[in-house]
């Protein structure tokens, strides 16, 4: 889940930079591709990844 949010940061951060939107400090490029990198690293850490199965005994 993390994964699809941090491309869904990095294509925001695109469209920000490709476009020269005029943004605020808070949504500049940089910082929403800082976001996006954050959540990708939970992404792989492990953190989001959604229900643990439960094995059966």
């Amino acid at each position: 889940m993390l994964g699809i949010v941090a491309a869904v940061l990095f294509f925001l951060a695109f469209l920000i930079n490709a476009a020269d939107i005029g943004t605020n400090d808070v949504f500049s490029s940089v910082n929403v591709m800082l976001l996006g990198l954050t959540a990708l690293a939970l992404h792989v850490a492990g953190i989001g990844a959604g229900r643990a199965s439960r094995s059966r005994r």
